[in-house]
């Protein structure tokens, strides 16, 4: 069913879930109330305020901040006890209207009077500034504090303006509020803001420019480049610069916070002083990568710049709409600001898991099925070194055909079946590298499949459970073989046993277009061959031919299994499935060690 096309919204071009965009600020702060005990809004005004501000009001200074919206949860997700009072939206990146902000002061400032914290944007002093001298003037007391802690251009004290308020401006936001809530005058919480405001600094990186509703404005930022230096509003940035690994990154905008060489000097951290550490996401990077970021930079920080990393947060703090970035705050801490950072808060952005930081802890020992003991093997082979040939030729051919399996993967799938099965058959690689006696270790069936199985333990990905999964079945079966079975039938029945135990666990069955529509019909092969004691090139052969006329039929089938189920029907038409295809591959590699001859897997599309 087609979707009611609203007059005036170009959907092509803005790529949002809105209505109209000039409503989002308004039904944005709707919904945020709705969806929160704590908050209520004020009536015609885009101002998010405390729902307990008329019994809190005469009780304590009152904090304000506020400012263009886009930067979600910024700040209507800062509001609560413990930290702000208020918070004013204006239009997406701009200041709000003197009026919203004045209705704010009005609204939430009892007698011990009211903070308000500005990022340093002419159009937020502007406004805000006019709106303090207002409430002024009707006898209201207020105090306003500048935040400017970007440290992206050239420091230039003669020229303070150019400081932009970044994300570490929420870290002021919690120092403030806890004041406040602690119940000091507005003299002493001022202090506190304004000291907090001076130990912070921030600097950031992007990959993309962010998309404003309804505009259709080009990607800015080319491929392979990154923005360093950048604002929260979607202007350029200091510099452009290559794409690096993120541990490059990260140090490059550790250097521009705390270096002291001329010109920089933004923030000064003395050796062994403790530090908070903030790493905000921008709005479209994944946890996966703000995690890594901050691995990188707490070891930088104590590594490098030998500090103390008491604190650390991370997530999603101040945003620039859909800009794939983030930025890196660090402040100064002594007790009374870590105390402030550490006091609770209500406001539903601020993360319920405090930001202590344990240094030294050591990872938790893994128990391995190894320590526990295991079973002794038979089904004895005659040649070890046909086994790690075998293996190290099915290995090299997953290897080879990597980029293949992932560009099919990326046809039907998520795109990395290719890598998946490749670490796998690595990790294998530098197993039988690693090996000491390896005579002793491929000695029979059972020990080639442990080991096997132990170097994928990492594998990842649901084809690295399911392979483990078979291998640690087919060894078991393996070790039930009588001693006196030929060595092709303890394969086969290794095979058969793995089988069983996929389709068992994983779900699928042969003609769900999985890895099983190979393996399935090779195993039967395996077996047939095995009974009528074929040789070994004889028994592979007619597995692996098996093998390629099941994963040929895949391009036919509608898949019932995995994440290509989800993927249109249309879509898998003609394209093998990549599991399926990586079977083969590691079967025509033990096909190689027996002597039969495959051409490398051709690329195709």
């Amino acid at each position: 069913m087609e979707a009611h096309r609203m007059p005036g919204l170009d959907r092509q071009s803005s790529k949002k879930l809105l209505n109209e965009p000039t409503d989002a600020v308004q039904q944005m702060i709707e919904g945020l109330v709705e969806t929160t005990a704590g908050l209520n809004r004020i009536d015609g005004h885009n101002v998010v305020v405390r729902a307990d501000i008329e019994a809190v009001r005469d009780q304590q200074v009152a904090i304000i901040s506020g400012g263009g919206s886009g930067h979600e949860p910024s700040h209507g997700g800062w509001v609560g006890p413990g930290m702000l009072s208020a918070a004013v939206a204006g239009d997406i990146f701009a200041s709000p209207p003197t009026a919203s902000v004045l209705a704010a002061i009005l609204t939430v400032t009892g007698a011990p009077g009211c903070v308000l914290i500005i990022k340093n944007y002419t159009g937020d002093r502007l406004n805000f500034g006019l709106a303090a001298a207002q409430a002024r003037a009707a006898g209201v007391a207020v105090e306003v504090i500048i935040v400017g802690e970007d440290c992206a251009l050239p420091a230039n004290e003669a020229e303070p303006s150019r400081r932009r308020g970044l994300a570490g401006t929420v870290l002021v936001h919690k120092v403030a509020g806890a004041a406040a809530a602690a119940g000091l005058s507005l003299a002493n919480v001022a202090d506190e803001a304004r000291k907090a405001a001076a130990a912070v600094g921030t600097v950031g990186l992007s990959l993309t420019s962010c998309t404003l509703p309804g505009q259709n404005a080009p990607q800015r930022i080319p491929a392979g480049k990154v923005e360093m230096g950048l604002g929260i509003h979607g202007e350029p940035g200091a510099s452009t610069t290559s794409l690096a690994h993120v541990d490059a990154l990260v140090d490059a905008l550790l250097e521009q916070v705390l270096s002291q060489a001329p010109g920089h000097r933004f923030l000064t951290v003395e050796r062994g002083e403790r530090v908070c550490l903030l790493v905000n996401n921008l709005g479209a990077t994944t946890h996966m990568e703000l995690a890594i970021a901050v691995r990188r930079a707490v070891a930088q920080l104590e590594a490098r710049w030998r500090v103390r990393v008491a604190r650390v947060f991370t997530g999603t703090f101040m945003s620039s709409l859909d800009m794939a970035g983030i930025s890196l705050s660090v402040m100064r801490l002594n007790d009374l600001r870590t105390a402030r950072l550490d006091a609770l808060t209500r406001a539903p952005a601020w993360p319920s898991v405090p930001g202590m930081r344990v240094p030294g802890r050591a990872p938790i020992a893994a128990v391995s099925l190894a320590a526990m003991g295991g079973t002794s093997a038979r089904g004895r082979l005659t040649s070890a070194s046909l086994v790690e040939r075998a293996l190290r030729r099915a290995c090299a051919r997953v290897v080879a055909c990597h980029a293949q399996l992932n560009h099919w993967d990326r046809l039907v799938g998520d795109g990395d079946c290719g890598d998946t099965l490749n670490a796998g058959a690595s990790a294998v690689l530098a197993a039988l590298d690693g090996l000491a006696e390896p005579d002793a270790a491929l000695s029979d069936a059972a020990s080639a499949l442990r080991l096997i199985a132990r170097a994928i333990e990492r594998m990842g990905g649901s084809s690295g459970a399911l392979y483990h999964i078979g291998l640690t079945a087919a060894a078991s079966a393996a070790v039930a073989r009588a001693a006196d079975e030929s060595e092709a039938v303890v394969w086969a029945e290794a095979l058969r046993a793995a089988v069983d135990a996929i389709m068992e666990f994983g779900g699928a069955r042969p003609g769900f277009r999985t890895m099983l529509d190979a393996i399935v019909p090779a195993s039967e092969a395996l077996h047939e061959a095995a009974a009528h004691n074929a040789s070994a090139a004889e028994c592979a052969r007619r597995a692996i031919d098996a093998a390629e006329r099941g994963a040929e039929a895949t391009k036919a089938m509608r898949a019932h299994a995995g994440r290509t189920a989800y993927v249109p029907e249309a879509n898998q038409k003609g394209v093998p499935d990549p599991g399926a295809m990586g079977a083969v591959e590691w079967m025509r590699g033990v096909g190689e060690a027996l002597g039969l001859e495959y051409e490398p897997l051709a690329a195709e599309g």
